[in-house]
């Protein structure tokens, strides 16, 4: 990584710099922040954010704060929550900030060294939404496509399985609706065990979490079955 990046785009001002960053493909952005310090540093400032949310999202920048316990964050998380809400969470075409900050909220809490029970998790994702205007039927809705979103991009290893087990064993929390859990989100943590990690299981823990799977489903599907 050199001080100014090479030639002479190098030299143009700032402002005109972002210009040209922001139009290229966000797949190459890292690549192109390790051009030199001077690029990292806009990578890491606030304006090529904004420029960006502003360029791809132009209504976005129009959009209030909102109340509840999850915050909008600086432009960078910006971004990254209106790309989420994009290409990760079906929301019907409809580009909802909000549902990109959660699920930010959500993978960052899963993937942290003490995981929160998943109850307060999902009572915590509800009350977001109920408190910015939705219904609780519909807050229950987004919070469950969010949490298989969630699981679904989680990488393949051995945190992920580890994470995937120990929801999969989370006892059952009898909470009213909208605050109990979705059955459709348990499903989806058994099913990617079975599945995607059934070679991490050893034999006594593949038939401690069939026999949980039963207790909750029936019938299981039979690819479940057989270690």
């Amino acid at each position: 990584m050199t001080d100014r990046g090479d030639g002479p785009i190098g030299s143009l001002p700032e402002h005109l710099l972002v210009e040209i960053l922001t139009r290229l493909p966000i797949c190459e952005w890292v690549q192109v922040s390790c051009v030199s310090k001077h690029w990292a540093s806009m990578f890491e400032g606030e304006y090529l954010w904004q420029t960006a949310i502003v360029r791809k999202w132009p209504s976005a920048g129009f959009r209030k704060r909102w109340p509840g316990p999850i915050p909008r964050g600086s432009a960078r998380r910006r971004f990254q929550a209106l790309y989420v809400c994009e290409n990760l969470v079906p929301t019907g075409g409809e580009i909802d900030e909000l549902v990109g900050h959660t699920y930010l909220y959500l993978k960052e809490q899963l993937e942290s060294l003490v995981i929160p029970p998943s109850s307060i998790l999902h009572g915590t994702i509800i009350d977001q939404f109920i408190a910015c205007g939705r219904t609780g039927e519909k807050a229950h809705e987004l919070a469950s496509n969010i949490w298989i979103a969630v699981i679904d991009n989680l990488e393949e290893n051995q945190l992920t399985f580890m994470l995937l087990k120990h929801l999969a064993q989370e006892g059952d929390f009898f909470l009213p609706f909208p605050y109990s859990r979705s059955y459709k989100v348990l499903w989806r943590v058994f099913d990617k065990l079975f599945t995607d990690f059934r070679d991490c299981f050893s034999r006594a823990d593949y038939h401690d979490a069939l026999a949980s799977a039963k207790s909750r489903f029936q019938p299981v599907p039979s690819f479940w079955l057989g270690h």
